[in-house]
């Protein structure tokens, strides 16, 4: 028997619980968990609503929020990979993934959630770009403010740092790039990042 329209938007919508069971490598302000992949990406989305003003003009701030909800649906399947580690595989077993999931909605809806999610990783547009760096403003904001236990913990550098974030704050930030260089420079002076 064939699933209804409404079938499948809540066998996607309860999928989605899964996303509360992957863990990320920051942890929450009070050090006391890692944080998980929706409570992730709704900081995201505040984050998106509060910086906004901030965003490089012509940024479409309801398609970057879009963009925040949707980014990381993938790691149910894929699972998070630690941006400052091992990347060879991640865009295989992400599109695996989106190929499985994105395809539990009707297709329209699943056309139309996965372009979310492939402009977020492409990065070409004004909105993806934006998105991008918000990604990862969030966590360098959890790590300085835990005095870099993370970074501690998993051995990150100051260069790593930089190299992995600086460029995207740089292109789809600007207007947040220097106070975020500013806070990765006063993480190595307190000695919250190793140099």
């Amino acid at each position: 028997m064939n699933e209804s329209r409404l079938e499948r938007q809540i066998r996607f919508l309860l999928e989605l619980d899964k996303l509360k069971h992957v863990l990320r490598q920051s942890i929450l302000l009070d050090g006391s968990r890692r944080e998980n992949d929706v409570e992730h990406s709704w900081h995201l989305a505040m984050l998106v609503l509060v910086l906004g003003e901030y965003a490089p003009v012509g940024t479409d701030l309801s398609r970057v929020m879009q963009m925040a909800l949707v980014h990381d649906i993938v790691e149910i399947d894929a699972g998070d990979t630690f941006l400052y580690g091992e990347q060879s595989d991640k865009t295989e077993r992400e599109r695996q993934a989106a190929d499985r999931i994105f395809n539990l909605l009707p297709p329209d809806q699943a056309a139309e959630i996965r372009a979310l999610w492939e402009e977020f990783e492409d990065g070409d547009t004004t909105d993806a770009r934006f998105a991008r760096a918000i990604d990862r403003i969030e966590p360098l904001l959890l790590n300085y403010y835990t005095q870099g236990k993370m970074w501690w913990e998993k051995g990150v550098t100051a260069d790593k740092v930089r190299s992995a974030n600086y460029a995207v704050l740089a292109d789809g930030a600007p207007a947040l790039e220097e106070y975020m260089r500013r806070l990765v420079e006063d993480a190595v002076a307190k000695g919250y990042l190793p140099e």
